[in-house]
């Protein structure tokens, strides 16, 4: 079946409906991740974040996130979150939505983008260096506090 490509747009308001849809995805992305509907809300009403969604008839099949950040050197932002429904892949969509990614930080005068993701994806991999993300010799290091 021929699909028109899905509009690429940052969420401003939580529906329902929009909110069933992120937690498929975040289902998706991680076996880990939990939805939290406040979380969620609070991502989008965040001056240093936006949550842009990829929406095929009105429904959500797909999800980035952009978190920007001043530091000394200049403003940063970080891809977080890439997601595209299962049964939605293989259209370009998360192209379209790291398309989006790379145009706002051009448009705000971003010094970097930054995105991580797991030496196995390989396609993924591929699809980042595609839009203009370049491998970086470096040594993701993360530190996870412990719940008391």
């Amino acid at each position: 079946m021929d699909h028109p490509d899905p509009t690429i747009e940052s969420l401003h308001t939580l529906t329902d409906a929009d909110a069933q849809a992120i937690a498929a995805l975040l289902a998706q992305v991680s076996a880990s991740a939990v939805f939290d509907r406040a979380r969620t809300e609070a991502v989008i009403a965040h001056e240093a974040t936006e949550l842009l969604v990829a929406r095929d008839s009105g429904r959500i099949v797909g999800t980035a996130t952009l978190v920007t950040a001043p530091s000394l050197t200049g403003l940063r932002g970080h891809v977080e979150d890439v997601v595209v429904d299962e049964a939605e892949r293989g259209r370009g969509i998360a192209r379209l939505l790291l398309e989006r990614m790379t145009q706002l930080a051009q448009e705000r005068g971003l010094r970097t983008l930054d995105l991580t993701s797991r030496p196995s994806r390989e396609s993924a991999l591929r699809l980042y260096e595609s839009v203009g993300f370049r491998r970086r010799e470096t040594n993701l290091l993360r530190f996870s506090p412990t719940a008391d």
